[in-house]
């Protein structure tokens, strides 16, 4: 059986949720980022092995456990306001029971929850996210929206994990977001354009394409509003009713927050600047 790693702060409305619907109870491990409203000892109360660090960023923190003492060979990675489904589990028991010495990693789609419903248009659905791991055979890259460098090859499965962003409030979501344009901002100001970005633009790697195409999208004069045509119009977020205009607002004002963050920390940081 697998091992799982949830990395948790503060996440008392979510961590008994979440480690109940994990079959494989006696391997779960929960890296807690110094909680104050005792996500870890409700952890600890449903058998979850707590280990407590001080948070730096979300790769340095995945990797970190990652190297978990007590850790199978597989290891499963959820987010405290993810579900595992009764058919990805039998799924994911099946694919590391029969995978062959090359395999490194599995990729897993996750449902969007949002106002009681699958935000199946709006969200960007099917987006795949690296989920199960061979242990020591990967790498956890990028300090937000991480990316993940393989030793082996990845395959995709077709199990969901369910996901709940907003179990925590709207105003949290806000406030988390708040914080990760920062990071990105920071990340995109300091990520030139080169021709291997263009390169790999054609990459067979998803993940290489992806990454690329994040780079190049955010140079894209009016990107947030396209990332709205996109989710709303062109995605048919619409018929995702009053949520999908609701969650594709969100997006909207996040990717504003980027854009203006970047723009920010440019003039900010260039020489001789002045202040108008």
């Amino acid at each position: 059986m697998p091992s799982v790693l949830i990395l948790t702060y503060n996440e008392a409305v979510n961590i008994a949720d979440c480690i109940a619907s994990i079959p494989w109870r006696e391997h779960i491990h929960v890296l807690d980022s110094e909680s104050t409203d005792g996500t870890a000892k409700i952890a600890e109360e449903m058998g979850a092995k707590v280990v407590t660090r001080p948070f730096t960023d979300y790769a340095d923190q995945r990797n970190f456990g990652l190297t978990l003492p007590d850790l199978e060979e597989w290891i499963v990675m959820l987010d405290a306001d993810e579900r595992m489904t009764r058919e990805l589990a039998t799924e994911i028991e099946h694919c590391i029971q029969s995978a062959d010495a090359s395999s490194a990693m599995f990729l897993v789609r996750r449902k969007d929850l949002f106002m009681g419903r699958w935000l199946r248009r709006s969200s960007g659905y099917p987006t795949w996210f690296p989920r199960v791991f061979r242990h020591g055979k990967v790498l956890v890259e990028r300090k937000v929206n991480e990316t993940y460098r393989v030793e082996g090859s990845a395959r995709q499965l077709e199990g969901h994990i369910l996901h709940f962003p907003f179990n925590k409030g709207l105003d949290w979501w806000l406030e988390r977001h708040n914080r990760y344009s920062t990071m990105e901002a920071r990340l995109v100001k300091g990520t030139p354009i080169t021709f291997g970005t263009v390169k790999c633009l054609v990459s067979r790697d998803p993940r290489a394409r992806r990454e690329a195409q994040k780079n190049l999208a955010y140079r894209i004069p009016g990107r947030p509003f396209l990332v709205f045509i996109y989710l709303y119009i062109f995605r048919l977020g619409i018929f995702d009713g009053v949520a999908g205009y609701q969650f594709a607002c969100l997006r909207l004002a996040y990717e504003i927050m980027i854009d203006a963050k970047a723009a920010h920390f440019s003039h900010h940081f260039r020489p001789n600047s002045q202040s108008q």
